[in-house]
């Protein structure tokens, strides 16, 4: 048997060969096998994978350590597997924080369905994929019924609605910070609803860590030497960390954020306090709980829990926004383009023709839909 690997000078030679000997048939098919990549065999999971995770088969595992004694984060990690696991809790499920067994099974089958047409059907398709499937009935944890909390009177509006919303578009500052390639803000953490670039990288010093998110292409620096939050006069959109370690897991608390970012359908206020604890649990995985605390904009905190994952041969990319990004100018233009159609029918006394504001969100599923209003708007 030929060799998959074999080059095609190789190749060549070898179906000369086989022809030569009068085994067309054979050189028909080794060619065809040498042209077809190999199908990928999918299998829906049949346990979830928090199950199976190291530090819940065996409550004594240790997670593997630095040479200077920390436990080791460091490395490259995504929270594609998070996506078959709503943000908030769909009402059914109550106060359940798991899938039961044919609930599991139903969303195991649905993703190895999604994993065979993306390995083996789709002939090009951008969109990452999981490796496993998690139980979790909500990302949110608490409030225990995985719902966000409701907003406050003095909750702010989000003043942009993004490219998905249809318009108006008057001016550039009618489109997000995402929009604009500048930020994610707080939810550079969480799943992407475009389903891509969902990379982490960290990297661990004594003294600091570093987190990447590879959409926008954000860097996160948290220092470990106990030195104190800047003054609350130094504001940014992803704030100032500052961490240090409980045991085996890594605290970053983040303060000193904007108020134009947006948390849900509404801003968040330079008040809020983010409080994030990493926390290795299996060699291919870290938990990651997240609390936001907006007193100003929400009646009550709130908790996610994500799971950043290893996935084989997965490389963070360099994420260049703005090089390919029409979002800006077409929307722009768009709406000029109407306004003059506008004009015309008004002058020929026609009746103004109707804006076309189809919204990208309505082909979006369910499951992903609701991820666009944390992600700063998308």
């Amino acid at each position: 048997m030929m060799s998959r690997a074999v080059g095609p000078i190789g190749i060549f030679a070898s179906l000369v060969v086989l022809s030569l000997v009068g085994n067309a048939t054979v050189a028909q098919e080794a060619a065809n096998a040498l042209s077809q990549p190999a199908r990928v065999i999918v299998k829906a999971d049949e346990v979830p994978a928090e199950e199976k995770l190291a530090a819940t088969v065996d409550p004594g595992w240790e997670p593997p350590r630095t040479s200077w004694g920390d436990p080791e984060l460091a490395g490259t990690w995504t929270s594609d597997d998070m996506y078959r696991v709503p943000r908030e809790r769909p009402e059914e499920f109550a106060m359940r924080e798991r899938l039961t067994p044919d609930e599991f099974a139903e969303r195991a089958a649905a993703e190895a369905d999604y994993r065979n047409q993306i390995l083996n059907e789709a002939a090009w398709y951008s969109r990452s994929w999981s490796v496993r499937t998690f139980g979790f009935t909500s990302q949110i944890i608490d409030p225990p019924d995985g719902r966000l909390p409701a907003t406050t009177e003095h909750a702010v509006p989000r003043r942009t609605q993004g490219s998905y919303s249809g318009g108006p578009y008057d001016g550039f500052e009618d489109f997000n910070l995402y929009d604009r390639c500048i930020t994610r803000g707080i939810s550079s953490i969480l799943p992407s609803p475009a389903r891509y670039g969902n990379g982490v990288l960290i990297a661990q010093s004594p003294d600091s860590v570093a987190i990447s998110y590879e959409m926008i292409h954000e860097t996160r620096i948290i220092k470990l030497d106990d030195s104190p939050h800047l003054s609350g006069d130094h504001r940014s959109y992803l704030g100032n960390s500052r961490g240090y370690w409980d045991g085996d897991t890594l605290v970053i608390e983040t303060r000193n954020l904007t108020d134009e970012t947006n948390i849900g359908s509404v801003h968040n206020s330079e008040s809020l306090l983010i409080t994030e604890r990493l926390r290795r649990v299996d060699p291919d995985v870290i938990e990651y709980i997240g609390t936001f605390n907006d007193p100003q904009t929400f009646e009550a905190p709130f908790t996610y829990r994500l799971m950043l994952t290893a996935h084989p041969g997965y490389q963070v990319y360099e994420y260049s926004c703005h090089e390919g990004n029409t979002a800006v100018s077409t929307g722009l233009s768009g709406e000029r383009a109407h306004e003059r159609r506008v004009a015309e029918a008004v002058a020929r006394g026609e009746p103004a023709p109707v804006h076309e504001r189809t919204g990208a969100l309505s082909a979006l599923p369910e499951d992903e839909d609701a991820f666009f209003d944390i992600n700063a708007g998308e």
